[in-house]
């Protein structure tokens, strides 16, 4: 039994029906991030939403965290969350929003856009020269969840072949032509004209896209990373785009965010910067998708059913 259900979501009446229905007869309380309160926290049965971890301390009874995420970094450590507390995220709401984002990231940089937009404000009338296609391309995915398979399927529409890098490749989706694990990195960089990472925040993955990786990978390729900032050392990537060995790499995601107005990163050649913005709910899709995944676990939590996107803690 539930009692006070507490709404960080930024939702609206059709998403309130939603939840409410799924879940008749009980309290929700709709607030925000920013304005709940301590008194509201303790009271809660179950949280909506990302929560700032330290808030946690003032749960009495918590049964279940409901990310509004797909990552969970931020909860994981040993007493975030209360240890009989259920905390799930959102994995599979993001995939086609970031997917999109970064598509556009990549394609327009290999049509040289950003450069042409930059001649726009200038009010020169410029050629820039050749550009490539993702036709017959060849893409590599790191990460092969569902927002990397979101994104091999927007590359495989324009004709490029996918290939992706899971830590546990045997199972993955269709749309990819192969897939490799992580043993095969430095030879799959070698061959891809497009360079894509979606992978999570972990010990492997932190500092993984490094001097040496970038080494590796093919000559004129581009980079993108939609995944975690903390994937990319910096320092490095501005060298390989200096040296002209990239043709081009895109972020979404930087290590640490903001991105101090010192890092060499806005100057870089070549270099298309977007503050973190692919995610979140700028896509009206996303905050449906986070909602639906909600009321799904509201039901599940209701009937005493394992949750969708559990994460143990």
């Amino acid at each position: 039994m539930l009692v006070n259900i507490l709404v960080l979501l930024p939702v609206n009446d059709r998403h309130r029906a939603i939840l409410e229905s799924s879940a008749p007869g009980e309290d929700f309380i709709y607030t925000s991030a920013g304005d709940i309160t301590r008194e509201q926290v303790a009271d809660a049965d179950v949280i909506l939403g990302n929560i700032d971890p330290g808030m946690l301390t003032a749960c009495d009874h918590l049964q279940l965290l409901q990310l509004q995420t797909a990552g969970y970094d931020d909860y994981l450590a040993a007493g975030t969350v209360p240890a009989e507390a259920k905390l799930s995220c959102s994995i599979g709401a993001y995939g086609q929003a970031v997917s999109e984002h970064m598509f556009a990231m990549v394609l327009s940089m290999m049509k040289r856009l950003p450069g042409y937009h930059d001649l726009q404000r200038e009010h020169r009338w410029e050629d820039l020269g050749p550009v490539t296609s993702l036709k017959n391309a060849n893409v590599l995915v790191l990460g092969a969840g569902d927002i990397g398979g979101h994104f091999a399927t927007l590359c495989r529409s324009m004709g490029a072949h996918v290939r992706g890098i899971k830590r546990h490749p045997l199972v993955y989706p269709i749309v990819f032509e192969d897939m490799d694990g992580m043993d095969a990195l430095s030879e799959r960089l070698a061959e891809a004209d497009i360079v894509a990472s979606f992978m999570p925040s972990t010990p492997e993955t932190r500092g993984l896209a490094n001097a040496e990786f970038f080494a590796a990978m093919k000559p004129g390729a581009f980079f993108a990373n939609g995944g975690r900032g903390d994937l990319v050392v910096a320092d490095d990537l501005v060298a390989a785009l200096e040296s002209g060995h990239l043709a081009g790499a895109a972020v979404d995601v930087t290590d640490p965010e903001p991105l101090p107005a010192t890092s060499p990163l806005w100057d870089a050649p070549n270099m298309l910067i977007t503050p973190h913005v692919s995610g979140w709910f700028h896509l009206a899709a996303t905050l449906n998708n986070v909602v639906d995944i909600a009321a799904e676990n509201l039901r599940h939590l209701l009937a005493g059913e394992t949750l969708r996107c559990w994460i143990e803690h």
